[in-house]
């Protein structure tokens, strides 16, 4: 039985994040898809195009050809994840922005009714090891998340807590799954951090921001402790 992160459904998870960034980015007009992301250097559509590439990704694991994914990168000259990241946008930088999204929803549609039909239990091969696939639903959809807000999804207020909270409880799953030098606990409606001795109180929605890797440069948290807690960058 699923139990590393319970309460949580991570099916559910990942079907209601695809949702949300494919229900944004139909909205969005051909300015919107120019306009600069909060991923540096990639416009919204350079985040659509890495969303397509992590397809491949994804595909591989579920088809236990990962063999098959190296030797495509090696045989296009891609070296490591950075330029597997950078190779997905560029080789779909001309084409027309409606296929790319195309080419994601089919992709992704498959990943996440094959990860649901094989079950949270079940094992799937991936670059780190044989690895749960509820797990892995749950990392996907982190990483669907992180990057609708990083092309300007506004959550609606309504369901702005559950949202903040699921990705919250993962977020401090994957520290002590990374074992993070950082102890972490909810209590009073905050997330109380600590690492080496310094402190600190975040909102769940700065927790959040803090586990991707997105918070302000200006934020005053620690410095140590912002490299602590990223852990879904």
């Amino acid at each position: 039985m699923y139990q590393e992160v319970p309460d949580l459904d991570p099916f559910d998870c990942y079907d209601g994040e695809a949702r949300r960034l494919d229900e944004h980015f139909a909205g969005l007009t051909d300015a919107d898809w120019n306009a600069p992301s909060r991923c540096a250097g990639w416009s919204v559509r350079d985040v659509l195009a890495h969303l397509a590439g992590e397809e491949l990704y994804n595909h591989a694991c579920l088809d236990d050809d990962l063999a098959g994914l190296n030797q495509l990168l090696a045989d296009a000259g891609v070296d490591g994840l950075d330029g597997f990241n950078q190779w997905s946008v560029d080789v779909r930088r001309d084409e027309p922005v409606a296929a790319v999204l195309s080419e994601w929803r089919t992709a992704n549609s498959r990943t996440r009714a094959e990860m649901r039909a094989r079950g949270a239990d079940a094992v799937l091969p991936t670059l780190s090891g044989p690895y749960p696939v509820g797990l892995q639903a749950l990392h996907y959809a982190a990483e669907l998340a992180t990057h609708a807000d990083d092309v300007g999804y506004r959550t609606p207020p309504r369901e702005e807590p559950d949202r903040t909270a699921w990705r919250a409880r993962f977020g401090a799953y994957v520290l002590a799954e990374q074992d993070k030098p950082v102890t972490v606990r909810e209590a009073d409606g905050r997330w109380h951090v600590e690492s080496g001795g310094v402190t600190a109180q975040l909102s769940p929605a700065e927790f959040v921001e803090a586990t991707a890797d997105r918070l302000p440069a200006d934020h005053p948290l620690d410095p140590a402790l912002r490299t602590a807690l990223a852990c879904l960058a």
